[in-house]
């Protein structure tokens, strides 16, 4: 069955707007324009809105999400994808609905909650400074580095860098549990996007400086634990990957 533009609209939520936004954009191609010139969708076209709308779910910018939609050959592998991100998602979402559901109690009974306890969830500078906790413990006992510390300021910027970082490591263990080549094409677009994402974010590192980057993680037995622990052989792809993009890139 194919549906027109206005009853995709109807049934998936999205307005028509997007939906033509979307096709203009190359996220979501028509499965045939008929002779009258109407976008029509079948159940292929149907599916991809729906993985679209869970990226979206996940604040995924839409040329990032058109990047991680074409890495991908078949549908499993993107729901198997997009599973992950959400489960995330989720056990921070759950955090912050028991935080809620102590203010209500709280409120209820008539007695204060700690303060730091409002913001349990919210992904506080305390968060994120005992998760970096262990690496800079190691970094300070190995290469006798200041601690990095995080605050209140730079919390939305982390968070969103956190989730990007995530989505990129995801995708480059995709490529190599698929069998895909590390001087790809399709590979280099995805490190061009993470640097781009960098840069907007005041990190900015030229090709070379990031394949420099991913040559310390081979050296560096705690961040070579983390990326092994991910995927077998995934610090020597990302490291032959960069080397391959920055050559092409000189």
């Amino acid at each position: 069955m194919l549906y027109t533009v206005k009853e995709v609209s109807d049934l998936s939520g999205v307005t028509i707007k997007t939906l033509h936004h979307y096709h203009r954009i190359g996220l979501l191609m028509p499965g045939k324009v008929s002779e009258a010139g109407y976008r029509l969708y079948g159940p292929t076209e149907l599916e991809r809105l729906q993985e679209i709308l869970v990226y979206r779910e996940l604040e995924l910018p839409l040329e990032q999400i058109k990047q991680m939609m074409n890495q991908h050959a078949d549908r499993l592998s993107v729901l198997s994808q997009q599973e992950e991100l959400l489960a995330a998602r989720r056990q921070r979402l759950d955090t912050i609905l028991h935080t809620l559901r102590q203010s209500i109690a709280a409120m209820k009974e008539g007695t204060p909650m700690d303060d730091k306890a409002l913001f349990k969830g919210f992904g506080s500078e305390d968060e994120w400074n005992r998760a970096l906790s262990g690496q800079n413990q190691h970094l300070a006992e190995t290469y006798g580095m200041e601690p990095l510390q995080v605050g209140e300021a730079e919390v939305q910027g982390m968070n969103e860098q956190a989730r990007e970082a995530m989505a990129f490591m995801n995708g480059m263990a995709d490529f190599l549990r698929d069998g895909v080549k590390h001087h790809d094409a399709q590979v280099g677009e995805w490190i061009r996007a993470h640097l781009e994402f960098l840069h907007r974010h005041g990190h900015p590192a030229a090709p070379k400086e990031f394949a420099a980057q991913t040559q310390f993680f081979l050296n560096d037995d705690f961040h070579l634990g983390m990326l092994e622990a991910q995927q077998t052989g995934l610090s020597y792809y990302l490291h032959a990957a960069a080397q391959a993009y920055a050559a092409a890139n000189s």
